[in-house]
């Protein structure tokens, strides 16, 4: 009768694809389980480009525009998904993600733990999932937290950090990309960022015509 190795272990016996299911579940089990629902707070509401014409300086103006879309950009919605090492946070108080994951060499996780091996298409409200076909943590030239919002300006305009966009193409990921919609739907249990992605869109919209100017902070 054979006998099994020292390094045996049950999971040997199972085809590779039914092995990574498994330890999918498992870690959406303990995901799940390390999800509460947040309190409820009560966020700034979000005004639109209309509530700053009153700013005659075309510079003040735009400075004014980016700090109100930075209701959106700070909200640790959007911060924990843009972190500065290689773990993305969760929550409002922006805890380390649970069960420990790192970005992996593509921003997508490492193999068996890859961002969809749990997060699927859409949300999955019963087990208080979050979810979308491009989930992924965002670049390490992209990374937000814990900078002020006059750093993470000067980033969103830099060719070189934003992927070698232009203005016009940052402004049609903020006011159209589904990954930045899903910060307005968030599923159950979680606080949605200000506003909407519409009068966020203009908002960024305004500022670029502007003259795309950057808090002094």
């Amino acid at each position: 009768m054979p006998t099994r190795p020292a390094h045996w272990w049950p999971g040997m016996l199972l085809p590779r694809r039914v092995a990574l299911m498994v330890i999918g579940l498992v870690a959406a089990l303990s995901l799940a389980h390390s999800q509460t629902p947040e309190a409820p707070q009560s966020a700034p509401p979000l005004r639109g480009p209309e509530a700053f014409r009153s700013i005659t300086d075309p510079t003040e103006r735009s400075r004014a525009l980016f700090v109100e879309a930075g209701k959106v950009l700070l909200h640790p919605r959007c911060v924990n998904c843009h972190p500065q090492d290689d773990r993305p946070r969760q929550g409002l108080n922006s805890h380390p993600h649970e069960p420990p994951v790192v970005r992996g060499a593509a921003d997508h996780g490492v193999p068996a733990m890859e961002c969809q091996t749990c997060h699927q298409a859409t949300n999955i409200d019963y087990a208080r999932l979050p979810g979308h076909p491009l989930w992924h943590v965002a670049p390490r030239s992209m990374a937000w937290y814990g900078l002020p919002l006059g750093a993470i300006c000067e980033q969103l305009k830099d060719s070189e950090r934003n992927g070698g966009k232009t203005l016009a193409q940052i402004h049609e990921h903020m006011a159209h990309d589904s990954l930045v919609g899903w910060g307005w739907k968030p599923g159950v249990g979680r606080e949605p960022v200000p506003g909407s992605q519409e009068i966020f869109g203009a908002l960024i919209a305004a500022w670029i015509d502007t003259g795309a100017a950057c808090p002094v902070n």
